[in-house]
């Protein structure tokens, strides 16, 4: 599958959250984290360093399970510094060549 719409819709998901918690939700729960931002910069490292390590001992089915961890971790913390994915993307599109 090469469609990323599920990267908007995961997006309005976290979006949504942020705008209007839900009690028990893990994106609620991260938006509303007792550290602030540092929780979900905490999460966005550790993510971070699993999948170095899933790479690094070349387990591939760790590697997608840890690569998509950290994309949603980076799109939480994204959204928490108030940095759309739209500009993001936007960026990409310029540095491609």
């Amino acid at each position: 599958m090469r469609d990323a719409q599920v990267l908007w819709e995961l997006w309005d998901v976290i979006d949504d959250r942020f705008k209007n918690p839900v009690p028990g939700s893990y994106v609620t729960g991260l938006a509303k984290h007792e550290k602030g931002i540092d929780g979900v910069l905490e999460k966005v490292g550790e993510e971070s360093t699993e999948f170095i390590l899933a790479i690094k001992n070349q387990v591939p089915e760790r590697t997608v399970a840890e690569a998509a961890d950290l994309i949603f971790h980076l799109m939480v913390a994204l959204r928490a510094a108030d940095v759309s994915l739209e500009a993001v993307l936007s960026e990409l599109a310029v540095r491609r060549r």
